[in-house]
């Protein structure tokens, strides 16, 4: 069953429409770049409540009941309104928030990469590790990653719980359905900890077009690493 909230077509066209106004008549003097965009939609989203559909006449029927309710649509625009504040206010500090707010879209066909997780223990009592830089390495350097929200090296806190995720930018293929196998190395900074040196590979089928939307349940989960003291 292929089930979709049906909130998050309505709240991207409202979060849509107010920064294309705002792109046109520089009212408020907000970033309108993609990333803040997709910041102030995630930030309605997470406080709306979702309303699923599974077939066309539910998507025809919510959609049109919202959009004619003012009073649902006048709290929406108030909860875009605020979220824009709030995100323009503490707008992420590694994106370059280019005035132009379409994201290049490399064409395909294209190796997609799933994102990349783990989980880094100590070696002596098991427990989270906290304070280390894991770095997803191929062909003997850092891969780049999908945008610069995805870190590399991925900085591990007592926050993560020893948890570090990777999503590397795609790589061109020469056709369509052609497989590759791409070999990976999972290491970690020079510290108070040996260094660590965990290989994997992972074989992917090329694909027409760019995914830039996460999977979880296509996550590449790595098995638990443990770091020694030295």
């Amino acid at each position: 069953m292929n089930v979709h909230n049906i909130m998050e077509d309505i709240v991207a066209d409202a979060v849509g429409d107010v920064f294309d106004e705002e792109e046109q008549n520089r009212k408020q003097g907000i970033c309108t770049c993609d990333q803040c965009r997709i910041d102030v939609t995630c930030y309605v989203l997470n406080r709306t409540k979702p309303q699923y559909i599974f077939s066309g006449r539910g998507l025809a029927h919510l959609k049109t009941d919202y959009q004619n309710n003012l009073q649902k649509m006048a709290d929406l625009l108030g909860l875009v309104n605020t979220a824009i504040k709030k995100v323009n206010a503490a707008k992420r500090p590694r994106f370059a928030h280019k005035g132009d707010h379409e994201s290049f879209r490399p064409g395909g066909p294209l190796f997609n990469f799933p994102t990349i997780m783990g989980k880094i223990f100590s070696g002596t009592n098991f427990e989270p590790l906290k304070d280390v830089s894991v770095f997803l390495m191929h062909q003997g350097s850092p891969i780049t990653m999908i945008n610069p929200n995805w870190q590399n090296p991925y900085p591990v806190s007592e926050k993560t719980a020893g948890t570090f995720l990777f999503w590397p930018y795609p790589s061109s293929a020469e056709r369509e359905a052609e497989t590759k196998i791409f070999e990976f190395e999972v290491t970690t900074e020079r510290g108070k900890f040996e260094e660590l040196h965990y290989y994997f590979n992972l074989e992917l089928t090329a694909q027409a077009v760019f995914n830039d939307s996460i999977h979880l349940q296509q996550t590449f989960e790595l098995e638990p690493l443990y770091l020694f003291p030295r």
